[in-house]
């Protein structure tokens, strides 16, 4: 037998040296830690800009400085650990966010606070990649959907608990102590990694005398991410192409992109490996991880933002209102990742887009009267379906890949959520205001003299307030106020009704994409490699 043919087998028996179950769990620490992070900070911003006297739109930096450095080195994760190794590359990353995390606490002003923003996204984004590929390589094809199903919890979980989570311990100590957190989490994962992990016989590190760095993919990468970052975070804000600085910073990420496209696929040490995508199934669960992002994170912001804008919750009960969904989907996850070693995983995609559509068809049900335990049902639902979403594409996109592509993988398979969430948050931010200018010019149309309902209720408005002792001029005044006011809200539910439908439409869209992709192995064979 070969030499080459001894290696190939022992790579194949190798198995780490503790149960793996400990190293997910491990991994699963920071994973938590950093996903948390790009939520917790945002009810916090009007804190932290009179703490540090800065203006409420100059604070908001502090959000995106942390998504443009961790949107840059998300694709860039696989390339970097090929060179200084996968687990000094992940302890790294580990270290960097929790000193960055520390920093952030003391910060004195806020352009100290933005630079160590900078450095904490650039460790948090190398987090997720690494971890994935630890678990695909720890776990054999046929236990991969549990473990990707306990990683799944930490990262479903934590946006929906970062925003309630960030209020509380703002609102009873301070917002330094959203960064102090990560401390003590961080410290334990370097512990536990420097024991347990250990890089895989088939990953080869490369020495920095045989690599040769490709500098121009490298800039223009972080160019094009750091822009378009830029760009989704505070277009809606600057009222998008309206603004000579979000179109600037669009054309630059557009063209930067685009070159970064032709580039890479050309190039013959890619710091990205764009040929992955020739692989079909991969190339998909890539697309349907984008509008995972996109429906999780859309609806994320705007559930809590109905339930406190129009219904009157306060932070701490509309995420109470979604919390019993991040229960459903602790109880779902294990089950589905039980199910994967049996079932074909594009039963499962079917089941579960198909279940998040119809939940977020459930919520264009909804109106200002709804009660609490209507909004819990309806979060519940959309629990169900992301949880037979998740684990489902983290493991189609490994199945038909090469162990050793297990790190550039990831990085894109994360790449792609977080930019599909950025996009759904830009999105439904958009069209939230827009539709709502919409709605309200449509029914303020109707609200003329020769209405006779509107007269009737202007009428008996302010018949009941002059019955309370308020003068006639200023009960008509205020029967005007209470009409608009009254029209306001209505229009604004019928905005977020509207996304509901897109949000529904574009989840039931990827459904025939499913069936393009090829058939996972189940009880326990081997995917191909």
């Amino acid at each position: 037998m070969s030499s080459a043919a001894i290696t190939m087998n022992d790579a194949d028996a190798w198995r780490p040296a503790v149960n793996p179950w400990i190293i997910a769990l491990a991994v699963t620490l920071a994973t938590f830690m950093e996903v948390l992070d790009t939520s917790i900070a945002n009810v916090a911003l009007p804190h932290i800009a009179g703490s540090l006297s800065a203006g409420q739109d100059e604070s908001t930096w502090v959000l995106t400085s942390y998504l443009v450095s961790n949107a840059i080195v998300l694709p860039l994760s696989g390339w970097l650990s090929s060179i200084v190794g996968r687990k000094r590359f992940y302890m790294g990353c580990v270290f960097l966010f929790t000193a960055s995390s520390f920093l952030c606490g003391f910060a004195p002003n806020l352009p100290a606070l933005i630079i160590f923003r900078i450095l904490q996204g650039a460790g948090g984004g190398g987090l997720q990649p690494s971890e994935q590929a630890i678990l695909a390589d720890t776990f054999p094809p046929a236990k991969r959907g549990m473990a990707f199903a306990v990683y799944g919890i930490a990262v479903v979980m934590a946006p929906a608990i970062g925003p309630t989570l960030g209020g509380w311990i703002t609102d009873n100590y301070s917002w330094r102590w959203i960064f102090f957190v990560n401390i003590p989490v961080g410290i334990l994962s370097l512990l536990l990694t420097s024991r347990l992990i250990q890089d895989p016989p088939y990953f080869r590190r490369r020495s920095l005398s045989e690599t040769k760095i490709d500098y121009v993919g490298l800039g223009f990468v972080a160019l094009g991410l750091g822009c378009l970052q830029i760009v989704l975070d505070k277009g809606q804000r600057d009222d998008w192409f309206e603004s000579h600085f979000i179109l600037v910073l669009s054309i630059a990420a557009a063209a930067s992109l685009l070159f970064v496209i032709w580039w890479e696929w050309r190039h013959k040490d890619p710091i990205i490996d764009l040929h992955l995508f020739r692989e079909r199934t991969f190339a998909v669960s890539n697309l349907l991880m984008f509008m995972l992002g996109f429906a999780l994170l859309g609806s994320t912001l705007l559930l809590p933002l109905f339930l406190q804008t129009l219904l009157g919750y306060t932070a701490e009960l509309s995420g109470m209102a979604l919390s019993p969904g991040g229960l459903a989907i602790m109880v779902m996850m294990p089950i589905v990742g039980y199910l994967l070693s049996r079932v074909d995983a594009r039963y499962l995609l079917l089941f579960g887009l198909s279940m998040l559509s119809f939940s977020l068809f459930h919520m264009t049900g909804f109106t200002l009267g709804i009660d609490f335990k209507t909004a819990v049902f309806a979060r519940m639902l959309q629990a169900v379906g992301l949880a037979f979403l998740f684990v489902p594409i983290n493991t189609a996109a490994y199945a038909y890949l090469p162990r050793e592509k297990n790190n550039a993988a990831s990085g894109l398979m994360n790449l792609a959520r977080n930019i599909g969430g950025s996009v759904g948050i830009s999105f439904v931010t958009t069209m939230l205001d827009r539709r709502t200018q919409k709605h309200l010019s449509d029914l303020m149309a109707n609200l003329t003299a020769a209405n006779a309902q509107f007269r009737a209720t202007l009428h008996g408005i302010a018949q009941s307030l002059m019955a309370h002792g308020t003068s006639p001029a200023d009960a008509q005044r205020q029967a005007y106020a209470v009409i608009q006011g009254t029209v306001q809200r209505q229009a604004t539910m019928l905005a977020y009704i509207d996304n509901f439908h897109i949000l529904g439409y574009a989840i039931l869209a990827m459904i025939p994409l499913v069936l393009l992709m090829k058939r996972t192995k189940s009880s326990g064979e081997m995917a191909v490699h």
